[in-house]
Parts: structure tokens; C-alpha cells; sequence
């Protein structure tokens, strides 16, 4: 597995500070997330001060967008950085599309698979100077004018990587994308028996094999040496797993489990306000299934275990004061991908 590191910032000054952080400190990859920023733009910056890091958008928000801007900010960013660039594409949820970006909502497996796939058209009338015609159910670009095409990209396209919880997504990324973010709110079992089949289903309905697609581990890590550091560590986990349980959209990965009513009851209570009494509701068992926990060396042994002969990548956060020489071996062993 490679290990990357998140790219939570508050500005791209901030996200740029983090990619170099990221490359001095030995991971793999750094991915920008929107939040408050624009990701396109973070990793712009990232690009700019790095050299070695790959560099992703983690994720970007598609369909605020449309697939001619994301295909020239994808390339635009992957010629800055020389071939390092990511584009991570997450759907977000109806509300947030329709609501905070007024964009249109619906069929989001069906509209992401065409996204991708517009993408792609456009990506290749620019390299061939073959014409633009791309007709789909919900995106149609048939105009690329010599004065608006950069032509082919000297160091390739970047890989498309979609963000991905429910079985028709996860399809849409096994069929149009060369790798799948795994969402943080996911389980080992939902993965095995949910996620890869449906990757699998992806792949064979493109004609290609499952070797070679990425796949990046969900990782909600808590990995600390002392109990006050465990204890929280687990209260902030338990706050985001509280989070995003609440919401009806990852209902199926609660339900895999017997866990439906869980879910009732957040969403119930973010109807009422209660945000800060939402974590009481994560027990143990739930929050073992979600969540690795342990010192340093426990954590990556059990993610290893849970995620090694599957996952391509996995996402760590870890402490700023730290002992370089033992968590670049722990870095090294996430690497050596085969589990414990």
C-alpha cells in the first residue's frame, strides 16, 4: 500500500504547506479535500512546492462542475506537477448539489459514469485532434475550437479515482475509473462483501480485469502510545463515525451489520440539534468495526490484516512530534501490502 496523507486546510497557503509537510515526511501522496478551499487550486499550489509527492484531489466535487472545467483543471494541474496529479471525483450528497451549489441532481451512479466518460472524450480529442462528439443522457460536448484545445498533455492524463459508498457507485467506479476512494465510513465485512464485488461487476461489464485498479483502504486511525492520547483520539473518531451515520445515504454499510435503528436515531437527533450527544450512541463494537485502534505498530498490524491483499493505498494521519526513524518503518511495512 502506499500511504498518503490528507489534505484538510483552511486556505491553499495552508494546503500547500501541508503537501511539503507531507513530502518531507515520507508519504506517498497527499490529497486536497473541499472543503474550504477549492481542491483544483490547493493542488495547484501543492504542485508547485513539491517534487516527489503525488498529488490528488481528495475529492472534488463533480457535479458542481461540469466535465470540460474539470478536464482542464485535471489538466492543467497534472502538467504543473509533472505527471503527479490524482483527480479524486466524489458525488456528495442531493442536498449539498442542490442546495449549496444549485446544480442539478439525479441518477448520481448514471450521471458520475458519464462524467467520467465525457472526461475522457475530451482528454482524447485533445490528444488525437480527432473532432469532439460526446452525446450522453446528461452531458452532450461536440464544440472544442483549436483556440480553446491544449492539445495532448506531454506527461499523459491523470488518473481518475471516484469516491464511492453504495453498490451502484462503487460499480460506476470499477467501469469508468482507474481506482476507487473507499469512504472512511466503511467496514471490513462492507468492503469484502459489498465494495469488491461490486468493482468486480464494474470491471467485467468494461472488459477489463481487476488487476491494476486502486483501491484505497478506509481509514478512521486511531494510533497513539498513551491512554489519554487512545481516549481522544476515540472521542474524535466516534464524533465523525456519530456523523456520518446520521446520514440516510450511508444507511446500507449500518444495515450490513444489523445496525439500521443506529441510524434512525442520529439522524433523528441531527433534526434536533443535538450534535454533541450524538458520539454516546457509538459503542465499542461499533466503533472496532469502523475504527482501527491501538498503538502505532497495533494500528498498522490490523490494518494490514483487515486491508493488505486488497487495498493499493491507505490514508494516515499521524502525529507532528514524532519518532521519524519509527514510523518511516511503519510506513514501510503499510508498503510491503501483504497482510499479517
Amino acid at each position: 500500500m502506499k500511504v498518503d496523507a490528507g489534505g484538510y486546510a483552511a486556505t491553499v497557503d495552508q494546503a500547500g504547506a501541508s503537501a511539503v509537510a507531507a513530502e518531507r515526511d515520507g508519504y506517498d501522496g497527499w490529497w486536497a479535500a473541499e472543503t474550504q478551499i477549492d481542491p483544483f487550486l490547493a493542488a495547484a499550489i501543492a504542485a508547485e512546492r513539491t517534487e516527489r509527492v503525488q498529488i490528488g484531489t481528495g475529492i472534488a466535487v463533480a457535479f458542481a462542475r461540469n466535465p470540460m472545467t474539470v478536464a482542464l483543471q485535471a489538466n492543467d494541474v497534472q502538467a504543473l506537477s509533472g505527471g503527479r496529479f490524482l483527480l479524486g471525483l466524489g458525488s456528495q450528497i442531493k442536498p449539498h448539489i442542490t442546495k449549496r451549489y444549485s446544480m442539478e441532481w439525479s441518477r448520481p451512479a448514471a450521471r458520475m459514469r458519464e462524467f467520467v466518460q465525457a472526461i475522457r472524450a475530451i482528454w482524447h480529442a485533445w490528444e488525437t485532434g480527432e473532432k469532439l462528439a460526446f452525446r450522453g443522457d446528461f452531458y452532450t460536448h461536440t464544440l472544442m475550437a483549436p483556440f480553446f484545445d491544449p492539445g495532448p498533455n506531454p506527461h499523459g492524463n491523470p488518473p481518475i479515482f471516484l469516491a464511492a459508498v453504495g453498490p451502484l457507485m462503487t460499480e460506476a467506479a470499477g467501469e469508468v475509473a482507474d481506482g476507487m476512494l473507499c469512504h472512511a465510513f466503511s467496514t471490513e465485512r462492507y468492503v469484502r462483501e459489498v465494495t469488491l464485488p461490486a468493482i468486480e461487476r464494474g470491471r467485467a461489464k468494461a472488459g477489463k480485469p481487476l488487476a491494476g485498479f486502486q483501491l484505497t483502504a478506509p481509514a478512521f486511525v486511531v494510533g497513539r502510545d498513551s491512554e489519554e492520547e487512545l481516549e481522544q483520539g476515540i472521542a474524535f473518531v466516534k464524533k465523525q463515525i456519530a456523523f456520518y451515520g446520521s446520514t440516510p445515504a450511508y444507511r446500507p454499510v449500518l444495515e450490513l451489520h444489523g445496525w439500521g435503528a443506529l441510524q434512525d436515531d442520529l439522524n433523528a437527533m441531527t433534526r434536533r440539534g443535538e450534535w454533541d450527544r450524538m458520539a454516546d450512541l457509538i459503542d465499542d463494537e461499533v466503533l472496532h468495526a469502523f475504527a482501527v485502534v491501538g498503538t502505532p505498530e497495533e494500528a498498522v498490524a490490523e490494518l494490514r490484516r483487515r486491508y493488505g491483499d486488497v487495498a493499493t493505498r491507505v490514508t494516515l494521519t499521524v502525529p507532528e512530534q514524532r519518532d521519524e526513524a519509527r514510523w518511516s518503518g511503519l510506513f514501510d511495512q503499510l508498503r510491503s501490502g501483504a497482510p499479517v
